[in-house]
């Protein structure tokens, strides 16, 4: 399951403790630009005994490389090796206007920040020429004074698994290549492979054999049963966040990934709407269908059905997240689904 950057945090510490006793096998994190992922899952790490514990994601420009590095080696080591890196992008507004940093060379950065924290994980003394990082920075740019360390303490292993979370086309084929595993939003079990078959046969042939199989980990939100229509309606008004406001024309990642299933019109109208203020037109013109197959909303029958289609699609991990107010709810959902994955093995 999910703890979103919107939850209150008190309440979602008790669902997860829950859900672990549940069989749930995963919790992740979200950060945003609200309060950080990592303090959540210092505390997390402390409440719960064998879930494993996933940042998703942690933005690539807010950290350096070996700060990135001691954070998931700290969060494996207290978590008694359950921690797992979700890294992305984030986007040029979130990035430029609350980091303020700019937002450049999002390919590069992850590919030497990947390097950079797996030969920290191994005990190696940190020396990297890219085009991005220098470590120890170059004379020229800083004292000379630096030198190569290795990071102290011994990691409980030397190998966390990193899942990259992109949508366009090079950051899908890096995270094929790279990554242990690969996090997509608006995952059509029916249409992804015709949005990103092409990429991610592009990086698994450029994958290393050392590395496991690629791992698919599918964020959704969940509903079942009575009331679904209401959680749906719920999920429309975030759906045209994403599509309609996360990044302006021609910057915004999500729209561009709508529009290549084949919802151009209704990508451009929703974008439209939304940038002029009209959120609630914008939710409207959310067209069902994705909605339906995005989601693990409806009744029992529907939401079967889905569970299967995205195992069916090479689902590894479904990230569920449950949008029942109450907590008997929203833990009698997680339940559902964790039945219907049952009944596929």
């Amino acid at each position: 399951m999910v703890v979103d950057y919107a939850d209150d945090f008190r309440d979602a510490v008790a669902d997860v403790v829950e859900y672990e006793a549940l069989g749930a096998d995963l919790v992740t994190v979200s950060e945003a630009y609200s309060f950080d992922a990592v303090s959540k899952l210092g505390f997390l790490a402390a409440r719960t005994e064998r879930i494993t514990l996933a940042a998703a994601i942690l933005p690539i420009y807010s950290r350096t490389p070996t700060l990135m590095a001691m954070t998931a080696a700290t969060l494996d080591t207290i978590s008694g090796g359950r921690f797992e890196l979700g890294l992305g992008a984030s986007g040029p507004q979130v990035i430029e206007g609350f980091h303020g940093v700019p937002f450049s060379a999002p390919l590069a950065r992850t590919r030497e920040i990947i390097e950079i924290a797996r030969a920290a994980w191994r005990g190696e003394r940190i020396e990297h020429a890219g085009s991005q990082y220098r470590i120890p920075l170059p004379a020229d740019q800083g004292t000379g004074l630096g030198k190569p360390l290795k990071m102290i303490g011994q990691t409980v292993r030397d190998r966390i698994p990193i899942h990259i979370a992109a949508l366009a086309p090079k950051g899908v084929a890096q995270a094929a290549e790279i990554a242990e595993g690969w996090i997509p939003l608006f995952f059509h079990p029916e249409l992804g492979a015709r949005v990103w078959g092409d990429p991610i046969a592009a990086g698994l042939a450029r994958r290393n054999a050392s590395l496991p199989p690629l791992e698919l980990l599918v964020q959704l939100p969940v509903y079942v049963g009575p009331g679904h229509e209401r959680a749906l309606e719920g999920y429309r008004a975030r759906a045209a966040l994403y599509i309609g406001g996360m990044g302006a024309k021609g910057a915004n990642f999500y729209n561009t990934v709508v529009a290549s299933m084949g919802f151009e019109a209704e990508a451009e109208r929703i974008q439209d709407l939304y940038l002029a203020g009209d959120k609630a037109g914008a939710a409207a013109a959310v067209p069902e269908e994705l909605l339906r197959a995005t989601a693990l909303i409806g009744d029992e029958e529907h939401v079967r059905e889905r569970v299967g289609a995205f195992r069916a699609a090479g689902a590894s991990s479904l990230i569920v997240q449950p949008l029942a107010p109450s907590r008997e709810a929203r833990i009698a959902h997680v339940a559902a689904v964790r039945g219907f994955l049952d009944e596929l093995d």
